[in-house]
């Protein structure tokens, strides 16, 4: 394999663009993938890899937060949560601040832990908060549909989850984000497939690969990357084809749409993107935390300082912002960004902070 990597990136060498090509991979575990193995400093320094908003702790906005929060002040409830959600800052708190002030908040590693504490304890109100991209809506889908079918009357899910091919059209859109390429996310892609990235090569002229996670897969696809530039004619591709198919997996897909319908939502940086998230069938309000517990309005706001949102986007790296390292860590995380283990923040102080 060391080789191969030696022979790719030798490769890449000598076909090396004559011009600056910004490449966006959108998935936290490719941002991750890239930092630890110095992805950024073997390749020729014309291709430019930049960090999209492929983390989803990192896009939930603050305001979604901060209502979470509410529900916990003012009703009393079980919240079941994934650990990365714990220490994401709101405007005043977190929810690692609430379990600290006594909240019954849980991390959990399944949406399927939540439902069978709703059951064994019927006398408890229990939130789980849903979020994650394609790759994790089919669980949270099938969670529904069981404790639908159980007739569980005690289990609700705050909804959060987010899709993104809709979020890509936006970042296209924008006039500060000079996007030359994807590196489509490989996990996200499994559940979907190619076909709903092919507006972004039809309709503007941008090349997609489809990566895998491995070193040798990441290189891969930004030589593919290379040629389809080079060629000028842009497509969608799957270098990730040991896993992705181009009709993705249908029986999952099928499932997301039996429980949800699209809705518009807002992602941190990006604002509110049309039909870009999900919002419960009818038929399953009743699981609908939002719905149920209902708060003030609440007056959100980003930390002073903080520059997550463009580091969303891919205007800014994670050290250009004047909160890295310096106030902004892993110990006392300010943005999210630098809270959840996919996000850009984190990966560049763990493994670039020296190196940039």
């Amino acid at each position: 394999m060391r080789n191969d990597i030696k022979n790719i990136v030798e490769s890449l060498n000598n076909n090396k663009p004559d011009r600056k090509v910004n490449i966006m991979e959108v998935c936290g575990t490719h941002t991750m993938a890239i930092s630890r193995n110095g992805l950024r400093q073997i390749i020729p320094e014309t291709i430019n890899l930049i960090s999209g908003p492929g983390c989803p702790v990192c896009v939930t906005p603050a305001a979604d937060i901060d209502r979470i929060l509410e529900i916990t002040d003012k009703y009393e409830i079980s919240v079941f949560t994934f650990g990365d959600m714990l220490r994401v800052p709101g405007t005043k708190s977190s929810l690692y601040d609430k379990r600290s002030e006594g909240k019954d908040i849980n991390i959990c590693y399944s949406p399927t832990e939540a439902l069978d504490f709703a059951k064994k304890n019927p006398d408890r109100q229990v939130i789980f908060i849903a979020i994650g991209f394609e790759t994790t809506i089919p669980l949270t889908s099938v969670i529904i549909k069981r404790a639908y079918k159980e007739k569980t009357s005690n289990f609700y899910t705050y909804n959060t989850h987010k899709l993104i091919p809709e979020a890509l059209e936006i970042l296209l859109k924008d006039k500060q984000i000079k996007i030359d390429a994807f590196l489509c996310p490989g996990h996200v892609s499994a559940v979907i497939g190619s076909r709903p990235y092919n507006f972004i090569a039809e309709n503007y002229c941008t090349p997609c690969v489809i990566s895998g996670f491995e070193p040798y897969d990441i290189l891969e696809s930004i030589v593919m990357i290379i040629e389809q530039l080079k060629r000028g004619k842009p497509e969608v591709e799957i270098q990730y084809r040991r896993v992705v198919r181009e009709e993705g997996n249908p029986a999952a897909v099928k499932s997301i749409y039996e429980v949800f319908d699209k809705s518009d939502s807002v992602w941190r940086g990006l604002g509110n993107i049309p039909v870009s998230g999900l919002k419960l069938k009818e038929k399953f309000l009743k699981f609908d935390a939002k719905t149920h517990f209902p708060v003030k309005e609440i007056k959100s706001v980003e930390p002073a300082g903080c520059e997550c949102g463009n580091v969303l986007k891919g205007i800014k790296r994670p050290v250009e912002c004047k909160l890295f390292s310096k106030v902004c860590r892993p110990d006392n995380p300010v943005g999210p960004c630098m809270v959840s283990s996919e996000g850009s923040c984190a990966a560049y102080y763990k493994y670039e902070k020296l190196k940039t």
